[in-house]
């Protein structure tokens, strides 16, 4: 009875011995929390283990609109609107929010990724966000329907009508700003 006593024992001071250094890691600042640090041990890994229990469990199975031409047109505009920003244009360069960014947001319009993605998925993430990358939820500020108008663009990024890929691949307007002359 000692013997098992004393192993509970031991096993009920590891654990706390280990709780008490990852709360001394964090505590005094030992944990990288900078975007330009690495990550931690194992946080890309449980971070998108957590995302995609929950994204699997959560988002809509069905898609209440078309993807035709209307409502990706629209998805292209509200797309280079409120998310070119960090997850760019097609053929354009990353923009200096989007190289600052950790982890670094994925390109939504270009390669594998999001067009292999079920709409519902893509949805759930527009609408909620996901926590510490930088991605912001946008229910409190676009409507259902636009939601899935974004949603339905990121997932057929790779077969986008033509009308519909020239829009969202348009060159940004320079900032007035930056261009304007000199005040004499």
């Amino acid at each position: 009875m000692r013997v098992f006593a004393a192993l509970v024992l031991g096993m009920i001071v590891g654990v706390a011995a280990i709780a008490l250094g990852v709360y001394f890691y964090f505590a005094t600042g030992r944990a990288p929390v900078g975007t330009s640090e690495p990550p931690m041990p194992f946080e890309k890994k449980l971070a998108q283990a957590a995302l995609n229990a929950r994204v699997e469990r959560d988002m809509p199975k069905t898609v209440p609109i078309q993807p035709d031409e209307p409502n990706l047109a629209a998805g292209a505009t509200l797309y280079r609107e409120h998310c070119a920003v960090c997850h760019g244009l097609p053929g354009q360069k990353k923009t200096s929010i989007a190289k600052g960014m950790y982890p670094h947001p994925p390109e939504l319009t270009e390669g594998k990724g999001v067009t292999d993605d079920e709409p519902g998925e893509s949805y759930w993430k527009v609408a909620n966000g996901i926590r510490l990358t930088g991605m912001p939820g946008f229910r409190s500020t676009l409507s259902e329907t636009q939601m899935w108008q974004i949603s339905l663009l990121v997932a057929n990024a790779d077969k986008l009508p033509k009308p519909v890929a020239d829009a969202l691949a348009a060159p940004v307007a320079a900032d007035p700003a930056k261009t304007a002359a000199p005040a004499q």
